[in-house]
């Protein structure tokens, strides 16, 4: 069946108070991806952020960010007036999300919440539901908060160590914060299942995303060391990313740990499928990112300043997928096979059943042939004119060599028209493809150029920050989104 869809960050919706949220502006994006013939939308991670704030890199797997949850529904429940939200300076430029202010604000406010939260039958069954994960991830933020947000590799040895006499002590002592990290997930979680049953009564799934990695930094390392690549003192080995290439010339050096994959095949993999399950739970499908590292991982020394001298091992292959199959049954996976693909790692694409990702921004190489090109394209795939780690269209032209840039006009016969206009006709040439699913970040819809980049990779600083400003989706692109969308069949 074809369809087509939207990539926006929950943090870029232009909700009140200085992040996206599960504000009513997610539920009027929702709509409005209904009016444009829209039936995905794709969101990034969904995790508490730290340092860098990076959603690829949380302190948890399961947790939910506490930044999304929204501050008007709190007051409408009356754990919050309006002129306590108001009166927080979350910053003040529409366009972009200003984190040091979202850190510092709120919490505070949060907790002013929580002050006045009264837990029921409700909030009870949440905590015992989500004990396998709430409980050591709850314990794991309390003694971070206490220690001024160090990591758990700094703690001292037996609270890193995890002595069960420690851990107790710290329960005690921390109880009211413990409790404070549940009532943010509770609400996370309330909020985020009501906006999704929104959605899906609208005709719009959601598309999850599942980073392979989890954090150092994170509940998930500290509680169950014996999964990763650790020594008997918990430093990693090695650490994850990826080789030189073209995003960086000295590659990608991300940190994450390792996993041990013969531990994890020798308990049936029981992690990752709990891990998936929950996926499911929040989302309709899942696009596991980085799958290359299922079938072969990048291993960099610990303590190495780049990535360019780590090495290829094996992952854990049809292995992982098979189990989960046979625990999950048929589930929706988007598998993002993007970057240099050996032949093993196509077979394990091929053999999953699951689409892989293209990528138009890819596909302009004057020097070869590519498989981004969309006359190379099976249907059991899904199209992009790029991804979160692009840049929009709009900035990609400003980028490309004379050489890449003639091919493209040629490709697509655009030689004519006005710099501007460009990104509808990547955005047609997306549409009109043989992919079943069609996923287009809204910048490009909306002609943005490089001011509106979500990421750009091996960097700090300057990602995960744009916005979309109130208003700015208008009624006229969402016209011109439906033609293009009924145009090319992608409306059922």
């Amino acid at each position: 069946m074809r369809a087509s869809g939207i990539l926006l960050p929950v943090s870029a919706l232009p909700s009140q108070y200085g992040i996206g949220s599960f504000s009513k502006e997610a539920y009027e994006f929702v709509n409005q991806l209904k009016r444009g013939g829209q039936h995905y939308w794709q969101i990034l991670p969904l995790g508490p952020t730290g340092y860098g704030d990076s959603p690829y890199q949380s302190f948890s797997t399961y947790a939910g960010n506490p930044y999304y949850i929204d501050l008007e529904t709190l007051a409408e429940e009356g754990l919050l007036t309006k002129e306590e939200c108001e009166a927080c300076d979350f910053g003040s430029h529409a366009s972009y999300v200003d984190y040091e202010k979202i850190y510092y604000g709120r919490f505070d406010i949060l907790r002013k919440a929580f002050g006045r939260f009264e837990p029921g039958e409700d909030f009870a069954q949440f905590v015992k539901e989500n004990a396998f994960w709430l409980e050591d991830y709850s314990l794991y933020m309390a003694v971070k908060n206490s220690l001024n947000g160090v990591s758990w590799s700094e703690w001292e040895s037996d609270l890193k160590g995890r002595n069960p006499d420690v851990l107790e002590q710290k329960k005690e002592e921390l109880a009211e914060e413990i409790q404070f990290v549940r009532f943010q997930q509770y609400e996370f979680l309330k909020q985020w299942t009501k906006l999704k049953a929104y959605a899906n009564e609208q005709g719009i799934k959601i598309i999850g995303d599942i980073p392979i990695y989890v954090a150092f930094d994170s509940a998930d390392a500290w509680a169950n060391p014996e999964l990763f690549q650790f020594d008997e003192d918990c430093t990693p080995l090695a650490v994850a990313g990826c080789p030189p290439d073209a995003f960086a010339a000295t590659g990608q050096l991300w940190g994450n740990p390792l996993y041990r994959w013969d531990y994890h095949e020798k308990t049936g993999f029981v992690w990752w499928i709990q891990r998936l399950k929950y996926c499911f739970k929040l989302y309709d499908v899942v696009r596991v990112d980085h799958f290359r590292g299922f079938d072969e991982y990048y291993a960099i020394p610990y303590g190495d300043k780049t990535a360019e001298y780590g090495t290829w091992q094996q992952g854990p292959g049809m292995k992982l997928f098979e189990a989960a199959k046979r625990e999950l049954g048929q589930v929706d996976i988007i598998a993002e096979d993007l970057g240099y693909l050996t032949e093993s790692v196509l077979k394990l694409v091929r053999d999953t059943g699951y689409p892989g990702m293209k990528v138009l921004q890819f596909a302009f190489d004057s020097r070869e042939e590519s498989d981004y090109l969309p006359h190379n394209y099976e249907k059991n795939c899904v199209v992009y004119t790029g991804t979160h780690d692009n840049n929009t269209v709009l900035g990609w032209l400003d980028e490309m060599s004379p050489k890449d840039r003639a091919f493209a006009q040629k490709y697509m016969n655009y030689a004519d028209k006005e710099k501007k206009d460009l990104p509808w006709d990547f955005i047609r040439l997306a549409m009109a493809s043989v992919a079943n699913l069609a996923v287009i970040p809204i910048q490009d819809y909306l002609c943005l150029g490089s001011e509106a980049r979500i990421n750009k990779p091996s960097t700090l600083g300057t990602n995960w920050k744009w916005r979309l400003r109130p208003g700015e989706l208008t009624d006229e692109v969402l016209e011109k989104m439906y033609d293009m969308t009924k145009l090319y069949g992608r409306l059922s």
